[in-house]
């Protein structure tokens, strides 16, 4: 593994900077940490038709299943916060929707991975399955 939990943090917040949030102003960043090493990174997107804003887990997911990352992954990290002031506040979590899509690419890998969720004064550190408890999955169609 060649990622931390500093390195993670750092690439979610670098992500966050890159958002498009014009009508909120709240720029979320979400790090992927893979088992082979691998980060993939998102940041959220807003749209006028705010159902179709997309999350930055949602974000990260999309594109590391569309670069064919089907790895283990490992750790999650999220941050977010007004345009300057990311991670001031208390620490974000992903959303519900964020919780399933994340759960399908832990299926994956067989993973449960450790979430962090980043604010002013602390790191809330959870695995995923505290996060979305009884998932419903790959297995529940089995």
């Amino acid at each position: 593994m060649t990622w931390s939990k500093e390195s993670l943090i750092d690439a979610a917040r670098e992500a966050a900077a890159k958002a498009y949030a014009p009508y909120s102003q709240f720029h979320v960043g979400a790090a992927l940490g893979f088992a082979d090493g691998s980060v993939v990174t998102g940041a959220n997107v807003e749209n006028a038709s705010y159902g179709l804003t997309l999350c930055a887990e949602t974000v990260a997911v999309g594109k590391a299943l569309s670069e064919e990352w089907r790895g283990r992954l490992e750790a999650v990290a999220v941050i977010g916060g007004k345009a300057g002031a990311l991670g001031a506040g208390d620490p974000v979590t992903p959303c519900g929707r964020c919780r399933q899509v994340l759960n399908e690419v832990a299926a994956l890998g067989e993973s449960d991975p450790q979430v962090w969720c980043v604010g002013e004064t602390e790191v809330l550190e959870l695995r995923l399955s505290d996060l979305l408890p009884r998932s419903f999955g790959p297995s529940s169609l089995a």
